[in-house]
Parts: structure tokens; sequence; C-alpha cells
């Protein structure tokens, strides 16, 4: 097993990459700076081919927990990170299905740009967006999907898993969508693929109101 190489039986095969969001804190919204900071699970699956076993051959043992650095993984980075902290820092271990399928859920800190619009301030949504792709491989090597992508649609309205977000003192989440993105290059024969989460928010007004503006009336 050599975990530098792509898990696949032929050169030119595509492997399926799936990818969600799980976005366990909103840390803070920088105005000055323009940054976001977030603390998510990137999850990702994958097969591997090189990754199956019978079962019945290994004691009924149909599962295993391995260190991810010990097996091929996907370059999955944001792009439009703010700090240079491209890649995901911490290598959690990975589940391996005796079927070949491989579920990483590695948890990060992230600060991403984000162009941020102080006009109508205290009483105004932003939206920030997550751009996500792999830093090596193409289209033709991998193809970068949301794990809850239906046939035929490149949009997923629910992209972003709010099931264990802790409440924000500042903002409320409203809108959590993803997009599957497809872009060519006048180099290159190849697309490119990301997947692009938006996270819409609205500024907790009475946050402001308690804290700012009556303090400035008295």
């Amino acid at each position: 097993y050599n975990k530098l190489v792509r898990p696949v039986v032929n050169t030119s095969d595509v492997l399926r990459v799936c990818i969600k969001l799980k976005l366990s804190q909103l840390i803070d919204v920088n105005l000055k700076n323009q940054i976001m900071t977030t603390n998510l699970w990137v999850e990702q699956s994958w097969y591997d081919y090189k990754l199956r076993w019978e079962p019945k051959e290994y004691g009924g043992v149909h599962m295993l927990h391995v260190p991810s650095d010990h097996i091929w993984r996907p370059d999955i980075v944001l792009y439009n990170n703010a700090d240079g902290n491209f890649e995901v820092t911490l290598a959690t271990k990975a589940t391996i299905y005796h079927q070949g399928l491989v579920e990483w859920k590695p948890p990060a800190i992230y600060k991403s740009s984000c162009e941020i619009d102080v006009e109508y301030f205290p009483f105004d949504e932003q939206t920030c967006v997550l751009k996500f792709g792999s830093w090596t491989y193409d289209g033709f090597k991998v193809d970068l999907r949301h794990m809850d992508e239906k046939s035929g649609s490149n949009i997923v309205d629910v992209g972003v898993d709010l099931s264990e977000f802790y409440m924000s003192v500042e903002w409320d989440i409203l809108e959590v969508p993803a997009v599957r993105n497809e872009k060519f290059y006048t180099c290159c024969d190849e697309p490119y693929l990301d997947i692009t989460f938006n996270i819409t928010m609205r500024r907790k007004t009475l946050f402001y109101t308690v804290n700012i503006i009556i303090p400035c009336m008295g």
C-alpha cells in the first residue's frame, strides 16, 4: 500500500470524493480585517479499493479506526483562507469499512476572507463563503461532490450541518447553501472543482442596542 498514490485501479479513473461541513462555532467576524473565524468539522468520504476485506475472514470485523496519515487522503484545502493555513492540521483517525469506504472528519479552526458591508450596522446581514477544493488534483482525477448533492443539481440548500452549532451571542445563522463549481482555464482541458459554502447571518440587534446604543444615549 502506497499512501502517496491515488486509490484507483487505472490511473485514468476518476475518484469521487464527497465533503460536507459541520459548523460547531462561529468564533468571530472581524469587521476591520474582513475575516470570519469558524470552528468546523470537514467531513470527507471516498472509496479505497485497496482497503477492502471480507469480515468473515477477519473475525467478523466490519470497521476499523486507523491513523489517517497512514492512508491516502484527498488534499482538500480552504482556498480563501486568510492566514496561510490551507490544510487541516490535526490528523485525526479515519474510519474504514470493509467495503472500502473511508470516512474522515477532522476538526479545524479556519480564518477565511470575507467581504463585509457595514452600511446598515448594526441592522445588517452578511454572507461569508468557505471555498474548498483539491490543491493538487483536477476534476479528471478527483470528482469533488457535496455529500447531500442530488442528481442533476449543483446546489444543496442546506449545505452545512448545524446540528451541533453553539449559538452565537452576536449573530443568527439564516442560510447555509452550498454550490459545486466547475471552472475551465485557457491553459488546460481539465476542469477544476470546488464546493463553495455560503453562510448568511444576521446581526443580533439587541446585543448592540443594550451594549452600545443605550449607554451612548445615557
